[in-house]
């Protein structure tokens, strides 16, 4: 009961978190579905494909996850106030490798087949969002830190800024209020890059990182031998979400728009999945740093009971009020009516869903992260792909014959993590670093 407590404690911030960054999606989709079904189709294939590169570098920075809690764990602080610095330098470097490809990326929406007043708004959004690609992955960095030390005060506070700075943003760009320009849909998308650079300072100001050091090939070496394979698995998870936008895209206006509304709500509910993963990542991370194997199977095992139990709400709401759900993004009656039917598909995958997000994390705490890469490409693309293509497209069930294929995919990484996991903890694990010495975790 002891870890539970201490996990639980850590993770509601951690999930707060996560739960502002889709809450400021959600914000963005209420407001710009006021605009109809084309701009709200817009804005979500357009967060579709910026996440699609953007969580590649996002997992980059969590490769310096395990190397705060295994430092802290052994109690060597010295170590950790290093790699801060070493974060913010990774930082930039990770936003210019991604600047060119997301520059790019949106001039393939139109020869991709989108319909043009799609595309034009989607476009604008992503060239509008650029800006905001450095702070986000600057404060994931911080926020490694933060969490691995258990201060997490400052979360929430950069949390509640950003939202409510995204509220009033989106009222002023998006319909032009006060003077300001009506941007459209794209004006969510330069309201969120604003925050973006207001969260980041928050954070910054509450680590105050002090002794400046230069950028160490060493630690990037480090850190991108366990982020990237992070990277590219979060890439791999978005990217199969944003390639079933693009499918739903080809079906219309009106499927693309009830594809957003779900997967808006779905991505909202994930983040207590990935908040008690992220939890779990520094408990696990903290025993393996103190040489304590099992303190970490136990630490892992609770997150993962932990995680089914909040999905497990998530699904009974999905179940039970998906029209409430729906009419909370839009008022169109022909896109609520669509997202219904998705809602319930929801439900079903949600106990997959959490428990794939907490292996994530609790293997990423052990130092174990190409495997939950590999599961992920082989669930995805292996088993989840084909069947939405099968029943979507071929046997014309539609945006939810995609869905339902997204549900496979789910299935086959939750059961691969866990099993990964249950295998990983029987034997000891090393840590990623040797430290100067070792203190039971708190």
């Amino acid at each position: 009961m002891d870890e539970l407590r201490k996990l639980l404690r850590l993770a509601a911030p951690i999930a707060f978190t996560q739960a502002g960054y889709a809450l400021m999606g959600l914000v963005d989709t209420a407001v710009v579905g006021r605009l109809g079904a084309s701009a709200l189709g817009a804005i979500g294939l357009a967060n579709g494909l910026f996440f699609a590169i953007a969580v590649i570098g996002l997992g980059c920075m969590m490769g310096l996850d395990p190397l705060f809690s295994q430092a802290l764990g052994a109690g060597d602080t010295r170590r950790a106030r290093e790699l801060v610095w070493q974060g913010l330098w990774l930082s930039g470097a990770v936003t210019v490798a991604l600047a060119l490809p997301l520059a790019v990326l949106p001039l393939i929406l139109e020869p991709s087949g989108i319909e043009p007043a799609v595309a034009r708004d989607a476009r604008l959004f992503l060239w509008l969002r650029m800006p905001g690609l450095w702070p986000l992955l600057a404060f994931a960095g911080l926020r490694a830190y933060l969490q691995s030390a258990h201060r997490v005060r400052a979360l929430v506070i950069a949390t509640v800024v950003a939202n409510v700075a995204n509220l009033v943003l989106d009222i002023l760009l998006v319909f032009g209020k006060l003077g300001f320009p009506a941007l459209g849909a794209p004006g969510s998308g330069l309201a969120t890059s604003i925050c973006s650079f207001l969260q980041f300072g928050v954070l910054a100001l509450a680590v105050r990182p002090r002794e400046p050091r230069g950028p160490s090939v060493h630690d990037f070496r480090k850190a991108l031998s366990v982020g990237i394979p992070v990277g590219l698995q979060m890439g791999a998870e978005v990217g199969v979400f944003a390639l079933v936008g693009l499918l739903a895209g080809r079906l219309g206006a009106r499927a693309m728009a009830a594809h957003q509304v779900a997967i808006s709500l779905a991505s909202f509910t994930f983040c207590a999945a990935v908040g008690v993963g992220q939890a779990g990542s520094v408990r696990v991370g903290w025993a393996v740093g103190a040489r304590n194997t099992p303190a970490a199977r136990r630490s892992g095992l609770i997150a993962f009971a932990g995680g089914i139990l909040v999905m497990s709400v998530a699904a009974l709401l999905f179940w039970l009020v998906p029209g409430v759900l729906a009419r909370l993004l839009t008022d169109q009656d022909d896109v609520i009516s669509l997202a219904i039917p998705l809602l319930a598909v929801c439900a079903v995958f949600q106990l997959s869903d959490g428990i794939q997000g907490v292996g994530a994390g609790v293997l990423r705490g052990a130092g174990d992260t190409r495997f939950p890469f590999l599961a992920n490409v082989v669930g995805h693309y292996a088993v989840g792909l084909p069947i939405a293509i099968v029943l979507g497209l071929w046997h014309g069930q539609g945006v939810i014959g995609l869905w339902w294929g997204l549900c496979a995919g789910l299935t086959a990484v939750a059961i691969a993590l866990l099993t990964r996991f249950l295998r990983l903890s029987a034997r000891e694990i090393i840590p990623l670093e040797a430290h100067p010495r070792v203190v039971s975790p708190e």
